[in-house]
């Protein structure tokens, strides 16, 4: 959800639409509610008997969307966390599936800009970066327990940061002299810790990344969401997936491909049982924001959409 400049504007709004293609009398699950931008547009392509689920973890989110669509009696919104979606559908009255999943993962531009909630550097602010700020550990009481070790492979695996032993052996040497608490002072330590400068890029990005996705457990999130929109769409549904960086991306990627083509070991074999044959076809490449999205709201950048349609069982 690392959207677009405007709460009304997410990043790659019109691809993602075509590429969900919704019906006037569809049901449809937009997994990452936000602002509401994605579901508004859906809701503009949809009739009086077409129905949208709305999930966040987020409670700004779920209020912000609560207050959006008061009224239009097509939409559910449930406060929830989209690795648990298969519940949240069937608790919602969804229990007939979908016609199009969409998942647009991430953090939020209200999430980033918000100083109180944690996510960025370029703000001081107390250091959280909880997507729902009622469950888990903040990121400061996690960074004050967790070992050298772990933090230096949190870093490397979830923010690809090739200095992440340098930035783990500062954390646990300053943390001994005074308590890590706000965003201003993690960033300032990871800044004082890694060698040269990044051209555009604050020597923070990396980090705060990694261990954001580390106490949302982010990946694992994914991974369940995906497997999940499997049992809820139905034949002929579309899943989209919008994310911003690659290890989101690669899961996206395999998960597609390894669902559009027969199982280990039925492949090549003339005779494929219904469980082993492809559940997925991919629809068109993958699409990223063009030049004119990215200067309007150069977040967009990084942005790269996938989609794939349900086959029949």
């Amino acid at each position: 959800m690392e959207p677009g400049a405007t709460e009304h504007a997410p990043v790659l709004l019109g691809e993602a639409l075509e590429a969900l293609a919704p019906h006037a009398a569809g049901s449809y699950l937009d997994a990452t509610l936000g602002r509401g931008g994605h579901t508004a547009a859906i809701l503009q392509q949809l009739g009086e008997a077409g129905r949208v689920l709305a999930v966040d973890r987020d409670p700004d989110a779920v209020r912000a969307g609560q207050r959006r669509f008061a009224g239009d009696e097509r939409v559910s919104i449930v406060r929830g966390n989209f690795a648990e979606l298969e519940q949240i559908a069937a608790q919602a009255g969804f229990s007939a599936g979908f016609d199009g999943v969409l998942l647009d993962v991430g953090v939020s531009s209200p999430q980033l800009d918000d100083p109180a909630r944690g996510f960025s550097f370029m703000r001081d602010g107390p250091l959280d970066m909880r997507m729902d700020p009622d469950a888990g550990r903040s990121a400061a009481d996690w960074l004050a327990t967790v070992s050298e070790r772990d933090l230096a492979r949190v870093l490397f695996e979830y923010g690809e940061e090739r200095h992440g032993r340098r930035i783990a052996r500062a954390v646990v040497t300053a943390r001994e002299v005074t308590p890590i608490r706000s965003t201003g002072q993690l960033a300032e330590l990871i800044a004082g810790a890694v060698p040269g400068r990044e051209p555009g890029k604050h020597p923070a990005t990396r980090s705060f990344q990694a261990i954001r996705i580390c106490i949302n457990d982010e990946l694992a999130a994914l991974d369940a969401a995906l497997e999940a929109s499997l049992a809820l769409l139905k034949p002929g549904g579309r899943l989209c997936v919008i994310s911003f960086h690659s290890l989101e991306d690669r899961r996206v990627k395999r998960f597609i491909r390894r669902h559009a083509e027969v199982a280990e070991p039925w492949r090549g074999l003339p005779d494929i049982p219904a469980h082993a044959r492809p559940v997925l076809r991919p629809v068109g490449k993958a699409v990223r924001a063009g030049a004119a999205e990215i200067e309007a709201n150069p977040r967009a950048r990084s942005a790269v959409l996938r989609a794939a349609e349900r086959l029949a069982a």
